[in-house]
């Protein structure tokens, strides 16, 4: 099988390459997935060159979430079949024409979606709705301020709080992203996030300031965001793509009555694992039902996988990158 395998921890990913491997063989509690589609995510750049938190054993396959059928099953797995539609995530794998997981770590693809959509949307949208739902309760009505809402977090955070009725303010870095955000999800008002945005957020909302701030870049966007959240406001921390991690005196959020909540959707599944099964049930019926919609910026054969990574290390991605083994 074609599969994108890391061979060496270098620079610019000269340790990665795509390669012919043998078919894996599903273990007990395992199942075989014919890889239809796995998404391009910036932890699987920054493995490459051993920059993420988790270091798999070298050599390994890149790819953190897929799309496609079932292929195979292990030993006592129970309650799928051969040729079923599913979903997944695995630390590592995707990224190859057939991939082994866990039975557990699937669920059935939303019929609505493609298999490139399907893909694209199971972290981003679990990170969104964590943080939406779980952590700042958003309540039809309120304003949400999103920032990086051109990437696949900011984007599903854009799209689901659409669907949770909120007002939503989608901030953006370039002109480009903002038309596509705006074709993409119609939000109430788009924004330049380079510029100091506090006071055209407070114009949007009668002076008062967004109720929720979802933040996955920090920086000097945590800054400004401080200084036009409303009193009782949730603000975010989903992230830190602009690079600095910033601090907050504490004076502020006394002052002004608001939260500063961090997000780890990946963390708060398994620190409580109902609520975290809950979480995955919500976004697989939304996108069942159409509610939410992934979008997907560009879907690639395996063998341009470089073209999709230098896509996200150029920060020109609107939702997600995809490629078909």
């Amino acid at each position: 099988m074609r599969a994108l395998q890391v061979s060496a921890l270098l620079p610019d990913h000269a340790g990665a390459a795509v390669t012919d491997l043998p078919v894996p063989q599903p273990g007990p509690g395992e199942v075989r997935v014919r890889v239809r589609a796995a998404a391009v995510n910036f932890p699987d750049l920054l493995m490459t060159r051993g920059d993420y938190q988790l270091k798999p054993a070298l050599p390994f396959v890149s790819g953190l979430e897929f799309a496609g059928e079932v292929d195979a099953l292990g030993e006592g797995v129970v309650g799928w079949q051969v040729g079923d539609a599913v979903v997944g995530g695995n630390r590592f794998g995707a990224m190859a024409e057939y991939c082994v997981a866990p039975a557990a770590a699937l669920r059935a693809r939303p019929a609505r979606l493609s298999w490139e959509e399907a893909a694209a949307y199971p972290v981003a949208y679990l990170t969104a709705y964590v943080a939406l739902v779980r952590c700042a309760r958003v309540a039809p009505g309120e304003w949400v301020l999103v920032h990086g809402a051109a990437g696949g977090v900011g984007l599903a955070a854009v799209d689901l709080a659409k669907a949770l009725g909120a007002r939503v303010i989608a901030a953006a870095s370039s002109a480009a992203k903002r038309e596509a955000v705006a074709r993409c999800y119609a939000p109430d008002a788009v924004i330049d996030s380079e510029a100091r945005f506090r006071e055209q957020v407070k114009d949007l909302t009668g002076g008062a300031g967004a109720d929720v701030i979802f933040d996955p870049v920090g920086g000097d966007i945590f800054d400004e965001s401080t200084r036009c959240i409303a009193f009782g406001g949730r603000l975010l921390v989903i992230g830190f793509a602009s690079g600095r991690i910033p601090t907050v005196s504490v004076n502020l959020p006394l002052i002004k009555g608001f939260a500063v909540v961090g997000v780890r959707a990946g963390e708060y599944g398994r620190r409580f694992p109902e609520r975290g099964a809950e979480n995955v049930a919500a976004i697989d019926a939304l996108a069942a039902a159409g509610e939410i919609r992934p979008h997907v910026h560009a879907a690639l054969d395996l063998a341009e996988w470089r073209t999709g990574f230098a896509m996200l290390e150029r920060r020109e991605v609107v939702g997600k990158v995809v490629l078909k083994p």
